[in-house]
């Protein structure tokens, strides 16, 4: 679907409109998560709030502005959602955004404040994106796909550029998972940047996707999905994300909902860091103890979303 020329190209293009985002060294803590080198890369503190805005504008500024006129559309647990919204805004042309019952509240309410028009249904993103899909066909809306568009993808990918640059003895990359669209992005460019650098994915045990395809060798569809994030919540991702990516995850580690939310409130606490809980997620596979990296590595953490999650704690 992409090269790395892909993701060179997407960054030259979206330079203007999105953050470089620091990359943090976690220190000073009082109780470490892990004996390695830990660093944060904090893409918490990008637009909208995720990485997600690198791929929805990649995507926009990619795109004639005659297939635009129609207005945008996307399915979203929340943080693509966003992004699209905020596309939109750039290309001034309505946006709307399908998102599940389970989004946060947080986060509709700032789609709205972004100006675009919310539809609330379907239990799960994979259910939610039927509806989108619909109202594309029916609106003539341009449809942006939150990880199986190679353009979404190449965007999503200069997160692993900022990295290495940054960081270039980086030994291991943690990401969370929820439709793929971010690790399989920068495993293209970690992997032809730096062929021994390990990727880890996280994803909730309520929605273990990439861990089922990966085990079976094929794209799996889950027979229920249990967790309560609606921005890691995907039953099925697609074939030509798995294929580009599963010879490029090293591990795939299943954290419980709970863990991700002390997780948050950790970031929150020792760091500062309003982390939503897909932006969490890697930290949590290091406190929970359940991924060890061995003292002297260096590794990094993404934190790759706001929002409210562990301020209440």
């Amino acid at each position: 679907m992409i090269t790395l020329d892909d993701i060179h190209a997407a960054a030259l293009r979206i330079a203007p409109y999105v953050r470089r985002t620091p990359l943090m060294r976690a220190t000073a803590l009082d109780r470490p998560p892990t004996e390695a080198s830990l660093w944060l890369k904090l893409e918490c503190l990008q637009a909208t709030g995720s990485f997600k805005a690198r791929g929805a504008t990649n995507r926009l500024l990619a795109t004639p502005a005659a297939e635009l006129a129609g207005g945008v559309v996307t399915a979203s647990g929340g943080n693509h959602g966003l992004a699209v919204a905020r596309a939109a805004r750039i290309a001034g042309v309505p946006a709307t955004i399908f998102v599940p019952t389970n989004a946060s509240p947080a986060k509709i309410d700032k789609l709205r404040k972004l100006g675009a028009k919310v539809e609330v249904v379907g239990s799960i993103w994979n259910e939610t994106n039927v509806h989108a899909l619909a109202f594309a066909e029916r609106h003539g809306a341009a449809y942006f796909h939150p990880f199986a568009d190679p353009l979404v993808l190449a965007g999503q990918g200069t997160v692993a550029l900022e990295l290495l640059e940054d960081k270039p003895d980086l030994d291991t990359v943690l990401v969370a998972i929820g439709g793929g669209g971010l690790i399989t992005g920068m495993a293209v460019a970690l992997k032809a940047l730096k062929p021994s650098i390990r990727i880890i994915g996280i994803e909730p045990t309520g929605s273990p996707t990439f861990h089922a395809s990966l085990a079976a060798g094929a794209v799996v569809a889950l027979d229920k999905v249990t967790t309560r994030v609606a921005t890691m919540a995907c039953a099925k991702t697609e074939p030509a994300v798995f294929a580009l990516s599963k010879d490029a995850i090293d591990e795939v580690v299943l954290v419980e909902d709970e863990e991700m939310v002390e997780a948050a409130r950790w970031l929150w606490f020792e760091l500062g860091l309003a982390a939503d809980l897909s932006g969490a997620a890697a930290v949590a596979a290091l406190r929970t103890g359940r991924l060890r990296l061995e003292a002297g590595s260096n590794a990094c953490a993404l934190v790759c979303g706001a929002g409210p999650e562990g301020l209440a704690g």
